[in-house]
């Protein structure tokens, strides 16, 4: 059901660097970019775009928004937020079980974006 999502930046440099890193181990790679956006998708359906805003007005995280990033085992969610803490995020909850079906972990990206990385099941 979900086509894309799109996460503002203000540095978008930074941004793609970022996510280049975090999605790779999840199967994302850049599939399309301009001077103002790149998507990113993994063969699974869905993509992932950040972007510069284009009204050109300072991008916010949203309150109450995330994203959340579907991994294959719970070793990756460890992976794939080791991986966002070390290229500069922040951590908004360390992996664990949170509930018997459900193994995610939290971070916020260098323009606070929410993200989560889970493993269903």
């Amino acid at each position: 059901m979900l086509g894309y999502m799109t996460i503002g930046t203000n540095d978008f440099a930074k941004a793609k660097d970022f996510y280049r890193a975090v999605l790779a181990p999840l199967g994302g790679k850049a599939v399309m970019s301009n001077d103002r956006m790149e998507f990113y998708a993994s063969g699974a359906g869905g993509m992932l775009s950040v972007c510069v805003p284009y009204d050109q007005t300072p991008a916010s995280a949203g309150n109450g928004a995330m994203s959340a990033l579907q991994a294959s085992s719970r070793e990756l969610v460890d992976e794939v937020h080791a991986l966002a803490l070390a290229n500069g995020a922040t951590c908004d909850g360390p992996p664990g079980e949170r509930m018997p079906t459900f193994y995610g972990a939290y971070f916020r990206d260098r323009d606070g974006n929410k993200m989560c990385v889970y493993k269903m099941g």
